[in-house]
Parts: structure tokens; C-alpha cells; sequence
């Protein structure tokens, strides 16, 4: 496995918040704190798109809507809809408070966003129009992820999920860190569950689907010191590998990123340390391709403040053989 980093004519001139790769291409779509949204297409190793968003707040997150349409929360509520291929935007929906996660559902062909109001907002794309709210939360949204018709919002120390087709009432709720806020949440069809980091640096596992018995378990992605102490590193992103059931990377506040194998409870890889924070992650369709974004994330005070970058590594056939073959032996 090797890495390599990307290469800007203009670099990146704020914190990354969130990159994504395209549903079918390798192209990349990267977030930032300087207002910009860029596509970077990793195959030519070159910038296709770049575009502020006409004021001086931060993207805070970003999806794609189809490969040429993309969609970004804004730190001043607005949520942008971006058209690549003519290269222009425009704002369909707006919170009151900053809008911090979007996601975009194929199945109802909406775009649904979460902001620091305390809502869950949902949005027809071609318009300016909202297509209802889910306003009785009561708490910041932290991170929120879709798998199909089934929305998952991670509020506090909360996960909370929502069939899309009855959004009159929670499908699940419970507390799974108790103690501990939630950092990022994540989800994955084929494993019929999700993953959720927390601020202490725990990641916990559960399974969601009927078929399931094992509700799933938590462990911490640093092990104790000598001194028997606990790392508490928040866990910033984590990232499903979409050809390997079960194998997630974590990436944490100390610019470390760890391939997992969660379904028999093995660290596979540890990468080497990232000059910053790992602030973001991503496989390509694929998983042949690992994305990382290495940026301050303005979460400490001791912060480092290199230059932002995303990190691209390569998992070739072997590689992924060897790390399929080995989930496959549990321990």
C-alpha cells in the first residue's frame, strides 16, 4: 500500500471539513473553511471544479447528488446546490442555525440536511422549497448518515433512526456511549448497522437489520499507555471500504488512521502519522482508493496548523485479497 499526496496549483487555504468521492467515478469532492467546494479528479490528477460560495462562511459538509451535481452545508445555514458542469450554484434551503450535515436520498429524491437549530430539514434539489421537518430533537445534530430509506442523526450520546417513509416517529433510539458525545456516525447497507466515533475515542458497532441477533460492541481505537492511562483522541471520521464487508478506517484527532476489520474484531493497518488532525476519510466505489484528508479541525488549542492535504493510497488486488482473506479467519 502506497500513499500519496495531492497535488493543488492553489492550495487549500482553510481547515478541510469533508471530502467524498463520486458514486461511479474518482473523482473526489472536498469541503473547507475557505468557502470553496473543489473536485478534484484523481485519475488525471487534476482540479476539475472550484467554487466559493460568495461569502466568508465555511463549508461544513458535502455529497454528491449525481456526478455532476453536487450539494454543501454552509456555516451560515444555507444549503448550496452546485451544478459542475456549467460551474454555477445556487441556495435551496436555509436553516437558522449553522448547517453542519447533508445527505441526499436517491430513493426519495430529496436533499436532507441537519444543522446546530436542531432540526432535520428535507429539500426538493430544483427548488427552494421544503418538503418537511423533523423539529422535536432538542439537541444539535452532531452527524448524520443515510443507508437507503433509513436515516440515522446522532445527537449528544444518542442515535437516532428514522425510516424515510414515516418520518412521524423515531424508528430507534438509544444511548450507546452514555457518557460520551458522538463524533461522527456512519452506515453501511451490507453490514446492515453502522459505526459511531466518539469525542474519548471509542467507536462502537451496531447492527440494525431484523436478521440480526448480535447487537454489536464498542472498543477503543488506542490502546492504554504504560501507565495504564486512556488515550481520549476523538475519532473524526470513519470510512467503509465498500469491496470488504466489515472493514472500516477510523481516522482521529491525533493524525492517526487505522484499517479495522469490526466484524471479527482485528486491527488490520495502522498508517503512518499525518502532519495534522485526520479530519476526513473516503473509499472510492471501488475501495480500491483511500482518501485522507490531513487538516487542523479548530476542535484543541494546541491544534497543528499545517497546510491542509489529502493523502491518496492505493489498496492494489493483492493487497485487498490479503485483508479479505484474513477477515475471513476470525480470531
Amino acid at each position: 500500500m502506497n500513499g500519496s499526496c495531492l497535488n493543488f496549483d492553489s492550495p487549500i487555504r482553510d481547515a478541510i471539513s469533508r471530502i467524498r468521492f463520486a458514486p461511479v467515478s474518482n473523482n473526489l469532492l472536498i469541503s473547507s473553511w475557505d468557502s470553496s467546494l473543489r473536485l478534484f479528479d484523481v485519475d488525471k490528477c487534476e482540479l476539475r471544479f472550484e467554487a466559493p460560495n460568495g461569502g466568508s462562511a465555511a463549508l461544513l459538509d458535502c455529497c454528491f447528488e449525481s456526478e455532476s451535481v453536487a450539494l454543501a452545508a454552509n456555516s451560515d445555514g444555507s444549503i448550496l446546490r452546485y451544478d459542475m458542469r456549467v460551474g454555477n450554484s445556487k441556495a435551496i434551503g436555509n436553516h437558522e442555525d449553522l448547517a453542519t450535515c447533508i445527505e441526499y436520498s436517491e430513493e426519495k429524491r430529496q436533499v436532507i440536511s441537519a444543522g446546530w437549530d436542531k432540526k432535520v430539514q428535507f429539500w426538493d434539489p430544483r427548488s427552494t422549497s421544503s418538503l418537511g421537518c423533523l423539529s422535536s430533537l432538542g439537541k444539535d445534530v452532531e452527524s448524520m448518515s443515510l443507508s437507503g430509506l433509513l436515516l440515522m442523526v446522532a445527537h449528544k450520546s444518542s442515535v437516532h433512526l428514522y425510516d424515510l417513509r414515516y418520518l412521524d416517529r423515531s424508528v430507534q433510539a438509544k444511548e450507546y456511549f452514555m457518557d460520551a458525545q458522538i463524533k461522527c456516525l456512519r452506515t453501511n447497507s451490507e453490514l446492515e448497522g453502522f459505526v459511531a466515533g466518539s469525542i474519548d475515542g471509542r467507536v462502537a458497532l451496531r447492527h440494525v437489520g431484523q436478521s440480526n441477533t448480535n447487537e454489536g460492541y464498542a472498543f477503543r481505537c488506542h490502546p492504554k499507555d504504560r501507565k495504564g492511562r486512556q488515550h481520549l483522541v476523538a475519532v473524526n471520521d470513519i470510512a467503509f471500504n465498500p469491496s470488504l464487508c466489515g472493514v472500516v478506517v477510523t481516522g482521529d484527532n491525533e493524525g492517526y488512521a487505522t484499517m479495522w476489520d469490526v466484524l471479527n474484531r482485528k486491527r488490520l493497518v495502522e498508517f503512518p502519522r499525518y502532519p495534522n488532525s485526520v479530519a476526513s476519510l473516503a473509499c472510492n466505489h471501488g475501495g480500491q482508493l483511500l482518501a485522507v484528508a490531513s487538516s487542523y479541525t479548530y476542535q484543541e488549542a494546541n491544534e497543528r496548523e499545517e497546510q491542509p492535504q489529502i493523502f491518496m493510497h492505493h489498496l492494489d488486488a493483492k493487497h485487498i485479497e490479503s485483508i479479505s482473506a484474513s477477515g475471513s479467519r476470525k480470531t
